[in-house]
């Protein structure tokens, strides 16, 4: 993506300078009084955008739902709608008593496994030795390997058992799983949620540091939408602030609101530390999708049209004439001038 935060307006052309010039004389078009808005050619750049209509949104995985995975009592939620977490602190907190006396019961239980396994390999060495002696017969011998076996396994199953209970017992504690701001919290201390069918929602995190613009293009102009094209958007919060953008995916599939067709395009952009963009505004979009450089440029204010004529006031000495013209390209606000005019020239705006 093209570096940059936000510009005051859209750096995609050069501006024409706008100013205000007073022309002398006696008639309605050279009267001293007569005040003219006025811009000059210059050479620039044009920029063919298609407009459309976008919402903020979060990334995949900028927006997770925190629930928990076993039923209880809730005795803590110690955060708020509007703070701020960070990934591992304490969201919520349950009941913990039964399950902290199954965690010791389970350590208890490892606790006895551990000294008969060893007994068990203490009685195994001695009947080793016995049978060397032939105190000890084949049978001895295959007992004492059989009851050492056992004691391994019980020890292993103890310990499964430890390890299942102290995951049980952390379900207990719920942690925040991303960077955040806290954008709901759906539950409140003391009351017991039973997660058998699905897990209880307890708070939504949303990272506002990883959001993206869906942009629904209508489907006449999709077919001139492209992936790493250039973009601008504005919101309604900051209407004066372009936020620069680029496209990064257009979903294959239409989507279909009242009797239009539209496509959603994806735009990535750059959080700017001055402004904060949240969820579900409105953003207004203009994807660059071909331009021109170093072309002879104008307001399209510039130009007057009569039947079979094309035409600019434009500055001659102290006078102002009409000069016809022949016109290229054409922005929302700019157009590309052919021949008719030069490099300098001053053209009324808003020619009567």
């Amino acid at each position: 993506m093209k570096k940059g935060r936000w510009t005051g307006g859209l750096a995609l052309s050069v501006l024409a300078a706008a100013t205000f010039m007073y022309a002398g004389s006696g008639n309605d078009a050279d009267s001293s009084t007569d005040v003219r808005r006025t811009a000059r050619v210059a050479f620039g750049s044009l920029n063919e955008t298609i407009t459309a209509t976008g919402v903020i949104r979060p990334v995949t995985g900028a927006e997770v739902n925190v629930g928990s995975r076993i039923s209880g009592t809730v005795v803590s939620l110690p955060v708020e709608v509007g703070d701020r977490v960070a990934t591992g602190q304490l969201l919520a907190e349950l009941d913990a008593t039964a399950l902290q006396a199954e965690a010791d019961e389970a350590r208890a239980d490892v606790n006895l496994a551990i000294p008969r396994v060893d007994l068990a390999e203490s009685t195994l060495a001695r009947r080793v030795k016995l049978a060397t002696t032939g105190l000890a017969s084949a049978e001895d011998l295959e007992i004492a390997r059989r009851d050492l076996a056992v004691a391994r396994a019980q020890l292993a199953a103890t310990l499964a058992r430890q390890r299942s209970a102290e995951i049980e017992l952390g379900y207990t504690r719920i942690t925040a799983p991303i960077d955040g701001v806290v954008a709901e919290v759906s539950t409140r201390e003391g009351e017991t949620v039973a997660a058998a069918f699905a897990a209880p929602n307890f708070v939504t995190i949303i990272d506002l540091e990883r959001l993206e613009v869906l942009a629904y293009v209508d489907e006449t102009d999709i077919g001139r939408v492209i992936v790493g094209q250039d973009s601008v958007f504005t919101v309604d919060t900051f209407p004066d602030v372009d936020f620069i953008a680029e496209v990064t995916a257009i979903q294959p599939r239409a989507e279909l609101q009242g009797s239009v067709v539209n496509y959603l395009v994806r735009l990535e952009f750059e959080r700017s530390d001055d402004y904060t963009l949240r969820p579900e505004m409105t953003a207004h979009v203009r994807i660059v999708v071909d331009e021109r450089e170093d072309v002879l440029t104008a307001p399209r204010a510039t130009i007057k049209r009569t039947t079979g004529r094309q035409y600019v006031v434009m500055q001659s000495g102290a006078e102002w004439i009409e000069q016809d013209v022949r016109t290229g390209w054409r922005s929302d606000s700019k157009v590309e001038f052919l021949s008719g005019v030069r490099e300098g020239d001053v053209l009324e705006l808003n020619p009567r």
